[in-house]
């Protein structure tokens, strides 16, 4: 049998409107992962609707760290146009929106983010919020009593004010340079809900060099502002580029029940 002959057209990229980067789930602040509109007529579960999308959209034109490749949006064939089907055009760097680092991102010769054991980024995790407006200090977060192994995911001020802005923000809460608290408690992974763990004026390479010559895993670009502090599952995956210093990857959560007396995260470090 004969296939019909798919018709060739001049490519003329159509930018993907923010709205249309949303998508359904647009406002996935309060819309739970595996919805309605996503399951296609499958029953849902409780389970299936207790998950919070903490991931940014990638979009057009959306803010990135200042020296990497700006974020390109493309639709090169386009139903409206005439064609047999839509079909996108992406080109950004490695470390935009919501993303992790991986080892070789600061350190040479060391592991891509490829080589990433899964049990990193699944698993039970905290969320700590932080009061101070500008930096994560280890006077803060010692208080919590944090444990080896433990996924640790801090909520500042930037997921209520930076991700709403159109440009890079370059006075983001970040890690302190007393990150030799985190390096020392051996947490298993450290995430942030801005573009950086290093803040923009401050030794950020040291910060990154820190941490991962610890072992700890790096998740950056998070939007926690649909959480508060507490206990959750935490499934976060990146996209597995070979060799990569860095990769997007989409992060979602589900709050656990509380235990007073019950410690957490005390899985073994790897």
């Amino acid at each position: 049998m004969r296939h019909p002959v798919k018709r060739r057209v001049a490519w003329s990229p159509t930018v993907v409107s923010p709205d249309d980067a949303e998508g359904r789930d647009g406002d996935r602040g309060s819309r739970a992962v595996g919805g309605p509109d996503q399951c296609h007529g499958a029953a849902v579960t409780a389970e299936m609707t207790d998950w919070i999308d903490v991931s940014v959209t990638v979009r057009h034109g959306m803010p990135h760290w200042p020296d990497n490749p700006p974020i390109v949006l493309e639709r090169v064939l386009d139903l409206g146009r005439g064609d047999d089907c839509n079909v996108s055009h992406l080109a950004m760097g490695v470390h935009t929106g919501t993303h992790m680092d991986g080892p070789v991102h600061f350190l040479p010769g060391a592991a891509g983010l490829d080589e990433m054991p899964l049990r990193a980024t699944m698993g039970e995790a905290r969320v700590i919020e932080i009061e101070h407006p500008r930096e994560i200090t280890a006077g803060e977060i010692c208080g919590h009593r944090l444990q080896a192994g433990e996924r640790v995911l801090f909520r500042t001020s930037n997921s209520a004010r930076c991700w709403h802005r159109g440009s890079f923000e370059d006075d983001f809460a970040y890690i302190s340079e007393q990150a030799a608290y985190l390096a020392e408690t051996r947490v298993r992974t450290a995430g942030v809900d801005y573009l950086s763990v290093g803040g923009y004026r401050a030794d950020g390479a040291a910060i990154h060099r820190t941490l991962l010559q610890a072992g700890i895993w790096i998740i950056e670009g998070l939007d926690l502002s649909p959480v508060t502090g507490g206990r959750y599952e935490m499934i976060c995956l990146p996209v597995k580029l070979h060799g990569s210093d860095g990769a997007p990857a989409r992060a979602i959560l589900r709050p656990l029940g509380r235990h007073p007396g019950q410690a957490v995260g005390t899985e073994a470090a790897p």
